[in-house]
Order: C-alpha cells, then structure tokens, then sequence
C-alpha cells in the first residue's frame, strides 16, 4: 500500500488531518488526531505500557512541556540541535542543505557533516534553487527549539524537543521518593516540539508530536551482569551494521561478535522487537541499524535505530542511544546538585539507556502495513486489541423491534468497549464500512433473535460468522480481543 492511500483513507475516516485547514494561513507540520486515530493511538499507548513499561517495573511521569532555559544549556540543545540550511541567492527560498543534496543527487549523507563539505557537495554538483534555478549561499544552521517569553518580563523559556530531560532533571526527586533502586527505568507519553525546516508527508515528519520514551538508569559496572538478559538470550533480532552488512542473530551471538556491545543494550533492544510484533507491523521488514559515528547523536556513545520498511522508504521509529552519563553530569554540572546515588555501597553517577520512540510514526507504520485490498473489499487488518472501533452492531432492517434490540446491545456494552451503532443502508455495505476502519467484530440483530435470543458475530477477517446468545457475548468478545 502506498503514502497516498493511507493519507486519503485517514482523511476520510477521521484518522488524522492537517490542523487549521480551513485558514490559508495553516502552517505546514501540525496535524490533529480525529476520533479513530485519537483510539488506536489510545490502544497502541496501552500495548506499549504493558508490553515495556510494566514489564520491567518501570515508573511512568508526566512533565512539562514548556521548560527553563537553563535545562536546554545543559543539554546543549541550544548549541547543537541544529539543522544545515541554505538560501538562495536570488528569490530567498530556504531549503534544507543535507535533504536537497541527497535528493538531488541519490546519495544517502550522514547527518553530521560540517558546513563547509554540504558547501562542497552543492559546488561539485552543480546544485541551484528549485524556484528559479539560482545559485545558493554558504550553509548556516537552524536552531529548531521552539522559544517561549514567560511572564511579563518575557523570561526566556523553550518547548522541549524531546520528553526525556524532564526525566533528566526529575531524577534525583523520583529516585529518593520512590525508593528507586538502580537499574531502574522511567517512562514518559507526551508532545514534544521541534520547529522542522522543511515537515512533511503528513504524521512522518511533524512540528509537535508525540513520543513514548524510556529512560533507564543504571550502574555501567553491570552491563553484562544482567538477569534479565537470560530472557531473551536465544531470541533472533535483525541488526544492519555501518557498512550496510546484515545480520540476523541470537542476542547471545551478537553481544559474543561485539555487534551489540553488552547484554544490557541487547535485552532492552529484543523487548523493543517484540513489542512491535504484537502491533501488527510486520517486523520481516524491520531492522536494528547500528549507526556510525557521523551519523549518532551528539550524547550517544552507541545508537541503534529501530527502522522498518515502508512505502516511502525505511523510516526510523526508535531512537536507541546508550547516552552514558552524558546528560546527568551536564545537569549536574550546570545546576550545581550533585546527581550520584548509592549503588551497592558505592557512589555512582548512572550511565542512561533510551528507548525514544516516535507514537505518531508508528501509529502512520501500523496503519500501512496492516491495510489489506481484496477483490471486493479494502480494509485496515488492525490486531483486534487495537482496532479504534471495537465492535459494531446493526439491526438487519430497520423496523420490526430490531433496531431497539440492537441498540439496548449497543448501549449495555458501550461502558466496556468503542461500540459503534449503524442502522444505515445494506448489511453488506455497513460491514465494508467497518472493515475499512479496522472493526474486527460486527454483530447484526436478525429476525431469529426475538425468538431465541441470538445474534450473529461476524469476524473482519474471515468474515466468518456464528450465531451467538446475547447473554454469552460479553465473554465472546473478550476472548477476541485479548492480548494473544
């Protein structure tokens, strides 16, 4: 299935759409969530909770969103967290430097090259402006925070362009109030904000979004002296190295072949997999790329990133950087607190391992890879404890009590799942409609249901039907949508 697909039905069906867009003043990179995207990102957030977050006993915050300027000093973001940028000499159009050359010439780049060889590469060829094909300036770079004025002195403030530094920063207090002892993890849901040159193609590339990370603590003496790893020793994961070399091993191989370089990254990484195997995305197109050095943040000291193959190339779903104690010692060290902590009766300050993960490319990833075309119908093969809608129920025809049977179902169930009603045109027209929103359960009220008290389930994806009584449905459509 392609981008276009994908944008058409979620504009249709009130997945997703632009923000603002009846102003022509819109501003491109905002996008809101309509009532069927706001529940699958519900019901995705839910999986990651149970499938990462609970699992290891880890600790969920909630933090601001709009911070001191102090914290964003200390994390360099003021320095580094810039894009290369060029404009043309003639008509000032501003385009991306790195983005432009790969596209123009089919070269992939590392992120991190200085100005002066994006300034070489545009010479050597021969690269002009897209609106009037004039020659560009120097590259410069664009801080992407987005400023704030607090206050009526205007007291300088940023929107966070990630959620992980008011974890930073919350450390010491969660650590002491909630008897944290290391390894330990945080988690944290929320909107981060990074003012992108050029965003585009709809949830991919956004100016606010979403981000589900994880932050664990721990003592870097202990990356291979770690329990937990025996739980998924034997258990496969595909890595592409810098070199473009793929691999596709037990953890205990890669951490044995340095691949991965201790059993610590290698767990939180084959956790990570399989979580996404139960999204429904189909991970024989996903991959663990090992960066280079030109390529890591500038906080890494080894990073993965958790990518998978898409319409519009491999996208980057989870950043996965082994951050050291880059970031509790520069908020130490701006600050003036002191960030150790006991560990085994010595003073440690904690080397961190994030899991960052990007809610709304996933949430764009899932929709693709389970949109399905049939012969006679299109639908969204969502896992059914994550379809938006739940369970819809129709009355065959609308007269004969059967719409008020349908809905006294409709209403004794709507406390415990999304249950949609339709009473509207054919039954075979109101099934297409749930099956392109990914409904995996429908129930119809036939003519047979006043006498005996049954209804009929059909299933999406067989389209398999049964009949059932009414009082058996409850624990039917549990059993459907359990987490199997």
């Amino acid at each position: 299935m392609s981008y276009d697909d994908i944008h058409r039905i979620s504009i249709e069906k009130g997945f997703f759409a632009p923000s603002c867009e009846i102003y022509s003043d819109a501003q491109a990179g905002f996008w809101e969530y309509g009532p069927l995207g706001v529940a699958l990102r519900n019901r995705y957030i839910e999986l990651w909770r149970r499938e990462l977050v609970r699992r290891d006993g880890m600790m969920e915050i909630d933090g601001t969103q709009a911070m001191s300027k102090s914290v964003f000093v200390a994390s360099d973001h003021l320095q580094s967290f810039a894009d290369p940028i060029v404009i043309c000499t003639k008509c000032g159009s501003i385009t991306r430097a790195d983005r432009m050359i790969a596209e123009k010439t089919g070269k992939s780049l590392p992120e991190m090259l200085p100005d002066n060889k994006y300034d070489q590469l545009i010479q050597e060829n021969n690269l002009t402006c897209n609106a009037c094909h004039s020659p560009y300036g120097k590259v410069s770079r664009f801080n992407m925070m987005f400023r704030l004025e607090i206050g009526p002195k205007g007291e300088e403030a940023y929107l966070r362009p990630e959620t992980c530094q008011s974890i930073f920063v919350d450390y010491p207090r969660l650590f002491k109030t909630m008897r944290a002892k290391l390894p330990i993890g945080f988690a944290q849901f929320g909107k981060s904000f990074r003012n992108e040159i050029a965003p585009r193609q709809s949830l991919v590339r956004l100016r606010e979004f979403y981000q589900a990370e994880i932050e664990v603590f721990l003592n870097p003496k202990n990356v291979n002296d770690f329990s937990k790893f025996d739980e998924v020793r034997d258990y496969e994961i595909p890595v592409t190295v810098d070199n473009g070399h793929h691999v596709r091993r037990r953890c205990i191989d890669l951490v044995e072949e340095g691949i991965i370089p201790n059993k610590f990254i290698a767990y939180y990484l084959a956790i990570l997999m399989q979580f996404y195997e139960k999204t429904g995305i189909d991970t024989s197109r996903a991959r663990f790329r090992k960066l280079g050095d030109d390529e890591k943040a500038f906080y890494a000291l080894v990073a993965f990133d958790f990518e998978v193959e898409t319409s519009i190339g491999w996208m980057e779903l989870v950043a996965c950087n082994y951050r050291s104690d880059y970031d509790l010692s520069r908020h130490s060290k701006v600050s003036g607190t002191d960030l150790t902590v006991q560990d085994d009766g010595e003073k440690v300050l904690p080397h961190i391992f994030e899991l960052s993960m990007g809610v709304d490319r996933s949430i764009y990833t899932i929709m693709e890879h389970s949109l399905v075309t049939e012969t006679k119908r299109r639908m969204l093969k969502f896992k059914p404890y994550l379809s938006p809608i739940q369970v819809a129920v129709f009355p065959l025809v609308n007269k004969d009590k059967l719409p008020s049977i349908a809905k006294e179902i409709y209403h004794s169930m709507k406390l415990d799942y999304d249950i949609f009603y339709d009473g509207s045109g054919s039954i075979g027209r109101r099934y297409r409609r749930q099956d392109e929103i990914g409904t995996p359960i429908c129930i119809t009220v036939d003519y047979d249901t006043p006498k005996d008290n049954s209804v009929t389930i059909r299933q999406r994806d067989s389209m398999a039907q049964e009949r059932i009584r009414i009082d058996d449905l409850k624990d039917r459509i549990e059993l459907f949508l359990s987490l199997r």
